[in-house]
C-alpha cells in the first residue's frame, strides 16, 4: 500500500535529520514533509468514497423499495375499485387488496431490512479495516517513538556517566598533585 511507503519515508525523513542536542528534537524540510502528506491524503479518499458510495447506494435502494410499495400499492387499489362494481366479488376484492396490501408492506419491509444488512455488513468490514489500520500504522508508530526515546535516554545516561567519570578522575588527580 502506498501510504505504508510514505509512512516510511516519513520516518527515514525523521531519523536522517540533524537534532538538536538535548532536546530529542529534529529539524525537517517542511516542504518535504508536506509534499508526503498531500500524497498520503491522495490514497486515502479511495476509502472516504467507497463509504460514500455505500450511503448512496443504501439510500438509491431504501428510495426504490420506497416506490415499489407504492407501485403495489396503488395497483392493488385500483384492482380492488374494478372488482367493486360486482356485489358478489367486493367483499373478495377487499379482502384481496388487504392481502396484497400487506404482502406488498411485508415485502417492502424485508428489502428495507435486507439493505440495512447489507450496508451494515459493508460498514462492519469497513470498520474493521480501520481498526487494523489503526493498529498497524499508530502501534508501530508509537513503538518507534518509545525505542527512540529509549535510545535518547541511553545516550544521555552514557554521557553523564562518562562526564562523572572524568569528574572523579579530575578531582583524584588534582588532590595527588
Amino acid at each position: 500500500m502506498k501510504v505504508l511507503e510514505l509512512l516510511d519515508e516519513l520516518e527515514d525523513i525523521i531519523d536522517t535529520s540533524a537534532g538538536f542536542p538535548l532536546t530529542g528534537k529534529v529539524l525537517v524540510d517542511a516542504a518535504e514533509i508536506q509534499e508526503i502528506l498531500k500524497e498520503i491524503k491522495s490514497e486515502l479518499p479511495a476509502e472516504i468514497q467507497q463509504a460514500q458510495w455505500i450511503k448512496g447506494e443504501r439510500q438509491r435502494i431504501l428510495d426504490e423499495a420506497k416506490a415499489e410499495h407504492e407501485s403495489i400499492i396503488k395497483e392493488a387499489r385500483m384492482q380492488a375499485e374494478a372488482l367493486i362494481e360486482s356485489d358478489d366479488i367486493t367483499l373478495k376484492a377487499k379482502q384481496r387488496a388487504d392481502e396484497m396490501i400487506k404482502s406488498s408492506e411485508l415485502t417492502s419491509r424485508n428489502l428495507k431490512m435486507g439493505t440495512f444488512e447489507y450496508i451494515d455488513s459493508i460498514l462492519y468490514n469497513f470498520q474493521e479495516k480501520m481498526e487494523k489500520l489503526n493498529t498497524i500504522y499508530f502501534d508501530e508508530m508509537f513503538n518507534n517513538i518509545s525505542r527512540t526515546f529509549d535510545g535518547v535516554n541511553g545516550t544521555i545516561s552514557a554521557n553523564r556517566s562518562e562526564i562523572k567519570e572524568l569528574i572523579y578522575k579530575n578531582q583524584i588527580g588534582n588532590t595527588t598533585d
